[in-house]
């Protein structure tokens, strides 16, 4: 599991099987208390048939603690293909295509990569599995196109008006440069986190990712199991309070610009880079194969942290703490 969202996710289709009485999971030690009727069946045969249930979202189940083991093998391959990914934005950046670093602040093209980050990860975990959800419940109804576009609108346009809001309430605040510093260096903390996290390394980062109130994640969770006309419209809308750390990551950072506009096509960019997986995901169920999975969220990881090391730097450079040490 990579965050709280696993945690709502696991719990919540878990709990929806009949024989299930109760069930919690728990992101610190990646397991899950589970009590109900299962008549005779054995611990292995109750683990095998919960595993149907959780496999879509790339969840397996075991009886036995899994030991963790870091596949430093990964990084023979994630480090020269995130070395190449960051080294074209760069490329790209230094000659104006994309506004990767500038000023200190977070520019539309870091929003995009981080939202395509984002989309692979936790993104792909709890929205993903929204997506799913919400493709079987309209699929027995023979409609499967129309309720993944609503998902998918009501996402893009949720993005970019609460997003203004946020930028207008940093504007009534009338955030000061010391105000400014201290939200784009949580901005850069929380990146860090994420990326590390993403790593696989260090499987006590997980607890210090911000994440909102359970109840209110469950309640919004909850949706995808209405099956109104524009209930697909409304959870898509709901996916901006998800828990998220990259989410929340550009959240305050659109806080930080204290303009609407600025505040909406940092969060709508975000959610446009978090658009071609999910899009994928909703029309052809993509998933990642077990066997690169690795490889894949270590460069994700990697990318991330290049990310968070580069906007702290620009906070302390920005605040003058220290001086500046690259010239793009």
């Amino acid at each position: 599991m990579h965050c709280r969202s696993c945690e709502i996710l696991t719990e919540d289709e878990l709990g929806k099987l009949p024989e299930v009485q109760r069930v919690k999971s728990f992101l610190k030690s990646h397991s899950i208390e589970i009590v109900g009727d299962f008549g005779d069946r054995s611990k292995e045969h109750i683990a095998m048939d919960l595993n149907e249930v959780l496999k879509q979202y790339g969840y397996s189940l075991s009886i036995e603690r899994q030991k963790h083991r870091v596949s430093w093998e990964d990084f023979y391959i994630a480090l020269p293909i995130a070395a190449a990914f960051v080294g074209l934005f760069i490329f790209l950046q230094k000659i104006g295509v994309v506004n990767l670093i500038g000023s200190g602040n977070i520019g539309y093209g870091t929003a995009f990569i981080v939202g395509l980050v984002a989309s692979v990860s936790t993104c792909m975990a709890v929205v993903g599995g929204l997506v799913l959800s919400v493709s079987v419940n309209f699929a027995k109804d023979g409609d499967k196109i129309r309720p993944q576009g609503l998902f998918h609108i009501g996402r893009l346009i949720s993005f970019f008006v609460f997003g203004g809001v946020i930028g207008v309430l940093g504007s009534a605040f009338q955030l000061g440069s010391s105000s400014a510093f201290v939200l784009s260096f949580i901005v850069a903390i929380i990146l860090l986190i994420l990326g590390i996290n993403l790593l696989d390394i260090f499987p006590w980062v997980k607890r210090l990712q911000p994440t909102l109130p359970g109840f209110i994640t469950k309640h919004i969770s909850g949706l995808k199991d209405l099956n109104h006309t524009i209930t697909p419209f409304l959870l898509g809308t709901a996916t901006f309070f998800l828990p998220c750390g990259f989410t929340q990551s550009m959240q305050i950072y659109s806080l930080s610009t204290g303009s609407f506009f600025s505040g909406a096509f940092t969060m709508l960019i975000f959610a446009l880079g978090t658009l071609p997986v999910l899009a994928l995901l909703s029309f052809s169920s993509l998933t990642i194969p077990k066997s690169k999975s690795g490889i894949f969220f270590k460069t994700a990881g990697l990318v991330v942290i290049f990310f968070g090391l580069f906007n702290l730097i620009n906070s302390l450079v920005g605040f003058g703490v220290i001086s500046p040490i690259f010239n793009f």
